[in-house]
């Protein structure tokens, strides 16, 4: 229903410049999608995440408080039911699913008159775990959780290109605001990511950085990942070597300058909470409250 009404849109006439947003559900839970989605990834061809029983052994107790949550299915579970692979092919289906009908709201802009002066953005608001680091959920200041697909394509644009360079969803607003050649906006913390739209390799775009509740950051560089909670401990990965966020550097001194730099990226302050946010100090309460009476169960 969502991509026929965009292309419903798309093939009437405006006479004004326009802005579309066609969001998606899918790939969000719970991942119900018509069977034929499902047949396009077999079983016995599902790759599954890598996974290490020693993942948990050097993250702090808050790394812990956040990703173990009890209405989520845990990776003793999934090893037991046998439901690893099934999850993951319900996660592919419904990204297969969404995926082609991203298409057919593109081909309904390829077929009408606006096909050659649109700027097309393509994003998801967060990533998920698959039993990575052996959760599955998405309130992680970790990788999976952080990493978001984005693309952005100008009219005339031919040649793909793929940078590595971290940016951040905040970094949409004023790239879109300069391709549509309009003012910037003074307040906005986002980056405009023009520059590196023209080169891959463009110097400026050096750090990320994702909240997660009241005082918890994480910064993403090309090679790093600095995350500090709100209680002061820290985890420290090295994506060269480490892509899989297994082995936490921090507290080891020779890193000591490295968490120096990383830490420059971290906000100034944190906001006050704000009771009717949904996030904040009191989110933190939730997740604590959660972990202790987590603990006292098991």
């Amino acid at each position: 229903m969502i991509a026929q009404w965009a292309a419903k849109q798309l093939l009437e006439d405006h006479d004004q410049p326009f802005f579309m947003s066609v969001g998606f559900i899918r790939p969000h839970v719970p991942w119900f999608v018509p069977q034929k989605w499902f047949d396009m990834h077999p079983l016995e061809q599902i790759v599954l995440p890598h996974h290490s029983d020693r993942q948990f052994d050097d993250l702090p107790e808050t790394a812990l408080r956040f990703s173990e949550l009890p209405q989520m299915p845990d990776m003793e579970w999934m090893l037991q039911e046998k439901r690893w692979e099934k999850s993951v092919q319900a996660y592919l289906a419904s990204v297969t699913f969404v995926d082609h009908y991203v298409g057919v709201v593109l081909d309904a802009l390829e077929a009408s008159d606006y096909a050659d002066n649109t700027i097309i953005v393509f994003f998801s608001d967060h990533g998920y775990h698959l039993g990575t680091k052996g959760i599955w959920a998405k309130h992680t200041l970790w990788e999976e959780s952080t990493r978001i697909p984005m693309i952005i394509r100008r009219p005339g644009d031919t040649e793909p290109r793929r940078t590595h360079k971290p940016v951040n969803h905040m970094d949409i607003y004023p790239t879109v605001l300069a391709l549509a050649d309009l003012p910037p906006n003074p307040e906005n913390e986002g980056q405009n990511l023009v520059p590196l739209l023209d080169d891959p390799e463009a110097d400026g775009y050096h750090g990320s950085v994702t909240t997660h509740a009241y005082g918890n950051h994480s910064v993403r560089t090309e090679r790093w990942r600095y995350i500090r909670y709100e209680d002061g401990s820290e985890e420290l990965y090295d994506h060269w070597s480490d892509p899989n966020e297994w082995t936490n550097l921090a507290g080891i001194d020779h890193y000591a300058d490295i968490i120096e730099k990383l830490a420059k990226y971290l906000p100034d302050h944190d906001e006050p909470w704000d009771a009717n946010s949904g996030g904040g100090a009191g989110y933190n309460d939730y997740f604590r409250d959660l972990f202790e009476r987590t603990r006292n169960d098991q």
